[in-house]
């Protein structure tokens, strides 16, 4: 079994990830599925203070985001549909980080 460390700057936050295949092909296949650039500051409010989240909405839709602490903006990570365990954060159009502000829920009466 062959392991690979693989390093993310994330903010001012460093992040991890153990890769490991059979041989060389399988570890380079699963770093590939990592496929997220180091992002260095918020889109919204240039904030470093960045930290990854997750969520399951309505028991069944699980997100992981990448989210600013400081304005609570975030961008979601996407999925490949036929290959669910391959990562990247979505992008605009013109190829930016789909940076989304925070919008207060609006109160239930």
């Amino acid at each position: 079994m062959l392991q690979m460390m693989v390093t993310k700057r994330l903010g001012r936050r460093t992040f991890h990830f153990t890769v490991s295949g059979n041989n060389l092909h399988e570890v380079v296949a699963e770093y590939d599925r990592l496929s997220f650039p180091d992002v260095a500051k918020c889109g919204i409010c240039g904030s470093d203070n960045l930290d990854l989240t997750s969520r399951v909405a309505k028991d069944k839709f699980k997100y992981t985001s990448l989210k600013c602490l400081d304005c609570r903006a975030d961008v979601t990570f996407g999925k490949r549909a036929d290959d669910d365990t391959t990562y990247f954060l979505r992008k605009t159009e013109d190829g930016k980080l789909d940076w989304r502000a925070w919008e207060k829920e609006p109160a239930v009466k």
